[in-house]
């Protein structure tokens, strides 16, 4: 059913989206050698093979020129658990206080990385080098290869296989921080088979699947 709609001015509505943690460093020599950190909301996968990111960081930012002199970031992850140094982060700047010091988080060496850093207490990190910089206006935007990913062993199964749900990730929605609500579908379950649904679905959202084979209106 159709509902009344209204236009609104152009604006970064777009949501939810995540929430992450960048970590980055300068070169070695670089007045922006320190390890730092930037809270990010415009964050996002732009291509699977390879894999690759997108982060857009306004330029007047002290981990702009971080990132733009090493050529490399790592995005951390964020659960519940790390909602409030997450926050912190983003509203102060790394040309002040030492980010990591202050909110009581560890700076661990990134797999395949050179200078930044990751977070040691964030459930899973990914390692990325830059490929190209799109200048877009407030913000440049960094598209980077995913070279390297680190996940707490925890979010193991016996089968070795990642589970993200078990990691309380935490999204952003229109200036909000929101928790992940309960599962609603998987990949391709409009169309999946009575016994995968069984399988994979919660009997509550099962109930609202589509039915097989039947025709839309």
């Amino acid at each position: 059913m159709s509902v009344p709609r209204i236009q609104l001015n152009p604006a970064t509505v777009m949501a939810p989206v995540p929430v992450v943690l960048v970590s980055c460093r300068g070169p070695e020599g670089s007045e922006y050698a320190k390890p730092n950190l930037i809270t990010l909301a415009w964050a996002g996968i732009v291509c699977s093979e390879p894999p690759m990111v997108s982060i857009s960081v306004r330029k007047s930012r002290y981990s702009h020129r971080q990132i733009q002199e090493s050529g490399e970031f790592v995005i951390n992850l964020v659960n519940e658990k790390l909602l409030r140094q997450t926050d912190f982060c983003g509203v102060k700047s790394g040309r002040d206080i030492d980010k990591f010091a202050a909110c009581h988080l560890t700076a661990c060496p990134a797999a395949a990385m050179l200078h930044a850093p990751a977070v040691a207490e964030s459930p899973l990190s990914l390692s990325c080098q830059v490929r190209q910089v799109l200048e877009l206006g407030s913000h440049d935007c960094f598209i980077g290869e995913i070279v390297a990913v680190e996940a707490a062993a925890d979010l193991m199964d016996e089968k070795n296989k990642l589970c993200l749900d078990r990691a309380g990730l935490v999204a952003y929605c229109h200036g909000d921080y929101r928790s992940l609500g309960s599962i609603l579908g998987f990949f391709g379950y409009s169309v999946a088979g009575d016994e995968v649904l069984a399988r994979r679905m919660p009997k509550k959202a099962a109930r609202r699947s589509p039915a097989k084979g039947k025709k839309s209106d």
